[in-house]
C-alpha cells in the first residue's frame, strides 16, 4: 500500500495516524534486540515504519553513490516488496565536510526522485524531506522551498520534516508551503524525548531550536530521567496536539529505537489500540509482505505465537497456501537448524526468566505465570498472551495446576463483528468464527486415557504425537480443517488459519527442538536440565479440536479429574544403577560434561536494510528476506 493512500484513509477517517522511525544497530545482538522491540511496538499500531540507512553519515546515501549503486539499491527494494521510498540527499560521509556529489551520481534529491519516476513509473510512492529550521549547508528558507516544489514535480508524493519542537515555526512553514502550490501530505518529524542529554544532544546535531519554556522545565529535572520523560511526554503531546488541530493528520515519530518514551506519548494522545480505536488486521495472523507472499492468506494455527518461525521456515516456497487450499505449497519446511528458529536469548537470560525447574509442580506453575501475565513469554510462545484467551483463562490455568500444559489455545467464537477489538479481523461490517482448539503437552501416564475420552465426542479431532514421531490420531484423510473463519459483504468466505497433518508434523520437529534448547540452558548436572529433557522424550504433544463453535468451553469437561501424579517430586539421581528418575520416567545419568546449547544464536550475522527505504507496512523493509 502506497503510503499517500495511507495518510488519505487518515484524513476521510479523520482519524490521525502515526509512524515510526528507526535505525540499524552496529551488532548482530543489537540486530536482535530491535526486531524484539519492533514486534511490541507493532502491537502499538503504526502505519509504517522508516529504517534510515547511514544517519550521521556512516554509509552513503543514495545520490552520494554512482547511478550504478542507486540502481542496485532501488531493484533490491522492488524485489523485496517495498512500495515507498523516501529520496534523500543524505550526509556526508564522516572524512568530508561538506557534501559533493559523486562523478556519476546525482547531485540534487529532486534528480533522484526524477530518475526513480522515469524506471519504475507509479510502483515506489516518493518521499522527500523538508526543513521546517533549514538544513546544515543552507539556511534560506525560500530557496529550500523552492528546491522542495522541484522535487514534488519531479514526482514526490509526500514530504516527512526534520525533527523539530518549535511548533509555532513549523505552522508558520506549513503555510508557506502550502502558498508554493505544494499541496502534497508533509509529514512531522517528532522525537521523543527519553533523556535530557539525549535531547539537548539530537537538538545540537539537528539545529532544531528549543522554545524557552521547554529548557526551563527540563533543567530542573534533568539528572532524574523518568521525570524527564514524563515531562517531555507532556511537552511534546501538547506540541502534537496543536499539530493535528492544525489539519496535519499524520504524526511521524524518530524512535531512536527506544521504545518507553514513544509509548507514553501515544497513550497521552489516546492513539493507542483500545476499543474505540481498535488495531485492525486483514487476517487473524500478521501478514508477510514478501514480495512472493502477498496473496498467502493461509496458515497452520501452530505457529500463532512463532510467526516469524514459520515465515523462516516456508521463505523458499515457491507458491503459499490460499483460500483454495491447493497443491501449491511446499510439503518441505525449512530445516530446524535456520537463524531465529531456536530459542531466543541466552542461557543465563532465559534462567532468569522461567527459573531452574526441579519438578513437574515448577514447570506448571510457570506456565499459570504466563497466564496470569507475570512473565512474558514461554519458549513456545515468544510473546505475552493476548486478551484473546481472557475467557477462558481459568480453564486454562487449572489445566497448567494438573500439569496439563497449555502452549496454544483459541476459544470458540460464533459469529462476533469484525471491528471487534478483541478477536475482529477483516473488513468492516463483517462477522468472524472460530472453533475452540487446545495445544498442550501430555504425560504418557495420560495420553490414552485423553484419546479415549476423545473418542466419546464426535465433534472432536485431534492429532498427538511424541518425539520420536509416533502419530494418533482421529482424522480420517490429511485435508485441512479451518479453525477460524470470516464472512464479509461481497467476498467468499475466508478461511486463514487452519489444521492439518503435514504441518502439524513439522511444528511437532520444532516444538520438541524448543524444549531441548530450554533443557539446554542448564548445566548437564542440573535437574532442571534433565526434568525438562526427560519431558521432551517421553511426553506427548496433542491437539484439539471442538467442531461444533457454539460451544465456548466444550474442551475441558474432557480433562475432568485428570491430573499428572507426583507433580511435586523432584528430580533424582539413582547412583547405584546409573540412572536418573524424574516422576517415574527413567534416562541415563548426566555425564558431567557440559553442551553447547544453540539457543536458535548465529555468529556473524550481519543487517541488510535497504537504502532510506519505507516499508509497505511494518518492518518489511528492516526484515524483507524474513517476510
Amino acid at each position: 500500500m502506497h503510503i499517500k493512500d495511507m495518510l488519505a484513509e487518515a484524513e476521510r477517517s479523520s482519524r490521525p495516524s502515526f509512524s515510526f522511525e528507526f535505525f540499524p544497530p552496529k551488532t548482530a545482538q543489537g540486530v536482535q534486540n530491535l526486531y524484539d522491540r519492533m514486534d511490541r511496538m507493532h502491537g502499538l499500531g503504526p502505519s509504517f515504519i522508516d529504517i534510515t540507512w547511514g544517519a550521521g553519515g556512516r554509509l552513503a546515501q543514495l545520490t552520494y553513490m554512482g547511478k550504478e549503486k542507486v540502481d542496485e539499491a532501488l531493484k533490491n527494494a522492488y524485489k523485496a516488496g517495498c512500495t515507498n521510498i523516501l529520496a534523500l540527499r543524505g550526509d556526508p560521509p564522516r572524512e568530508k565536510e561538506k557534501w559533493e556529489a559523486t562523478e556519476d551520481g546525482f547531485q540534487y534529491a529532486g534528480d533522484l526522485v526524477k530518475h526513480i519516476r522515469q524506471t519504475y513509473g507509479n510502483h515506489f510512492d516518493i518521499g522527500v524531506a523538508g526543513y521546517p529550521e533549514g538544513c546544515d549547508d543552507n539556511k534560506d528558507e525560500d530557496l529550500l522551498l523552492d528546491h522542495l516544489k522541484q522535487k514534488v514535480d519531479a514526482g514526490a508524493t509526500f514530504i516527512v520534516t526534520q525533527m523539530f519542537y518549535d511548533v509555532d515555526n513549523f505552522l508558520r512553514w506549513l503555510s508557506k508551503v502550502k502558498a508554493r502550490g505544494i499541496t502534497v501530505p508533509v509529514i512531522p518529524g517528532i522525537m521523543p524525548i527519553s533523556t535530557h542529554q539525549s535531547f539537548l544532544r539530537r537538538c545540537n546535531h539537528m539545529n532544531c531550536s528549543i522554545p524557552p519554556s521547554w529548557n526551563a522545565a527540563l533543567e530542573e529535572v534533568k539528572n532524574d530521567d523518568a521525570a524527564v520523560r514524563e515531562i517531555g511526554k507532556g511537552l511534546v503531546a501538547e506540541m502534537c496536539r496543536r499539530i493535528l488541530k492544525a489539519g496535519v493528520h499524520h504524526l511521524h515519530f524518530y524512535t531512536m529505537n527506544l521504545a518507553q518514551a514513544t509509548s507514553m506519548l501515544l497513550d497521552e494522545l489516546d492513539l493507542t489500540p483500545s476499543s474505540e480505536r481498535p488495531l485492525k488486521q486483514a487476517l487473524p495472523w500478521r501478514q508477510s509482505l514478501g514480495l512472493g507472499r502477498r496473496e498467502e492468506d493461509v496458515r497452520p494455527i501452530f505457529w500463532k505465537n512463532r510467526n516469524k518461525s514459520y515465515v523462516t521456515r516456508t521463505q523458499d516456497w515457491d507458491e503459499f497456501p490460499n483460500g483454495r487450499w491447493g497443491d501449491s505449497r511446499s510439503p518441505a519446511f525449512g530445516e530446524l537448524d535456520a537463524y531465529g528458529i531456536g530459542l531466543r536469548g541466552t542461557n543465563e537470560q532465559n534462567r532468569k526468566l522461567w527459573g531452574e525447574p526441579t519438578s513437574i509442580r515448577d514447570i506448571a506453575d510457570l506456565f499459570v505465570k504466563y497466564l496470569e501475565k507475570k512473565v512474558g513469554s514461554l519458549p513456545w510462545s515468544e510473546a505475552p498472551i493476548t486478551s484473546e484467551a481472557d475467557i477462558i483463562k481459568d480453564d486454562l490455568i487449572s489445566l497448567n495446576r494438573r500439569g496439563l500444559l497449555t502452549i496454544n489455545s483459541q476459544p470458540a467464537i460464533d459469529g462476533i463483528k469484525s471491528s471487534n477489538p478483541i478477536y475482529g479481523w477483516g473488513p468492516t461490517n463483517g462477522y468472524v468464527y472460530q472453533k475452540a482448539y487446545l495445544e498442550l503437552l501430555v504425560s504418557p501416564k495420560l495420553i490414552d486415557e485423553l484419546i479415549r475420552r476423545i473418542g466419546l465426542d464426535s465433534e472432536l479431532t485431534y492429532y498427538s504425537v511424541n518425539k520420536a514421531g509416533n502419530l494418533k490420531t482421529n482424522v480420517p484423510g490429511d485435508g485441512p480443517n479451518a479453525v477460524t473463519w470470516g464472512v464479509f459483504p461481497g467476498k467468499e468466505i475466508v478461511q486463514p488459519t487452519i489444521v492439518e497433518t503435514i504441518s502439524f508434523l513439522a511444528w511437532k520437529d520444532e516444538a520438541f527442538r524448543l524444549g531441548m534448547d530450554w533443557a539446554h540452558c542448564h548445566s548437564s548436572l542440573s535437574p532442571s536440565r534433565h526434568l525438562i529433557q526427560e519431558m521432551m522424550e517421553s511426553w506427548y504433544l496433542v491437539n484439539i479440536v471442538h467442531n461444533d463453535f457454539h460451544h465456548t468451553h466444550g474442551l475441558f469437561s474432557l480433562f475432568d479429574g485428570l491430573s499428572v501424579d507426583d507433580l511435586d517430586d523432584k528430580f533424582e539421581i539413582d547412583q547405584n544403577t546409573n540412572e536418573v528418575e524424574v516422576n517415574g520416567i527413567s534416562g541415563s545419568k548426566p555425564t558431567g560434561q557440559e553442551n553447547v546449547p544453540t539457543n536458535g544464536q548465529a555468529s556473524g550475522q550481519s543487517f541488510v536494510v535497504a537504502v532510506s527505504i519505507f516499508s509497505r507496512s511494518f518492518a518489511a523493509a528492516a526484515k524483507s528476506s524474513s517476510s
